[in-house]
């Protein structure tokens, strides 16, 4: 059965794993051509057959965010084949140094924020032409609480996510009279290779799976959405779920 989603374009990034790979699923699921792009191959291998199994679509894209003249030529080959983008998941990050802030070297610091903010600066860059070119062209940018609670040894991440969460901001102030919608998403405690990494005596069967962040990310994607400049909060409660058609 059709669907909002049917035939709509979506890039995830940092589609090989957590969330954006639930979320790649989903969308995919919901009838959307999924472009996955990642690092790691393996991951991306793994999402196409669970896109397939769904009955979905997918393109993958094994590139490395850091690499903003690979971006650049991705916007051009989604130029070509489709004309347009419909719907950007901006999800891929790096946890970066937990350290004393003066422990943390400025390469280390420069490296984070090239993936974090820099790499998400340069597909707005790449990307905007085409958002503006689709009917309702949505973009989520996946942020964190971290941005927010200043805690000790978080800060080279807490800072890039913060940084972020202003790009997005600005970016959805920047295309207010377009019909291009713009916001920020902090999913909570979820169990990813990330927190795990952060948490390591963390029992992850406390924290909710991958597939609930991406069933309260797709209601930010829908053509009807028409909030923009927002962060949604999944502890706040200002979430929708995205219930698929029957």
């Amino acid at each position: 059965m059709s669907s909002a989603f049917t035939d709509k374009i979506a890039l995830v990034t940092g589609a090989s794993r957590g969330i954006g790979f639930a979320t790649a699923v989903a969308l995919a699921k919901a009838g959307a051509h999924v472009v996955a792009l990642a690092r790691t191959v393996g991951g991306l291998e793994e999402l196409d057959d669970a896109v397939q199994a769904a009955g979905g679509t997918a393109t993958l894209v094994p590139l490395d965010l850091a690499d903003f003249d690979g971006i650049a030529r991705l916007a051009l080959a989604l130029d070509e084949r489709y004309g347009r983008l419909d719907i950007l998941i901006a999800n891929g990050s790096q946890l970066g140094p937990v350290s004393p802030l003066p422990h943390v070297e400025p390469k280390e610091l420069e490296d984070l924020f090239k993936v974090n903010v820099l790499a998400n600066h340069q597909l707005v860059r790449c990307l905007d032409p085409l958002l503006r070119r689709a009917p309702a062209g949505r973009v989520v940018f996946v942020s964190s609480s971290a941005a927010h609670a200043g805690r000790a040894y978080r800060g080279p991440y807490a800072m890039t996510k913060a940084a972020l969460e202003t790009l997005s901001r600005t970016y959805a102030a920047e295309t207010v009279t377009t019909p291009v919608r713009v916001n920020a998403f902090n999913p909570g405690p979820t169990r990813t290779r990330m927190r795990a990494q952060l948490m390591p005596g963390e029992d992850p069967q406390t924290v909710q799976p991958a597939e609930e962040a991406a069933a309260a990310i797709l209601p930010l994607c829908l053509p009807s959405f028409q909030e923009t400049g927002r962060l949604f909060d999944v502890r706040a409660g200002r979430l929708l779920h995205y219930h698929p058609p029957n």
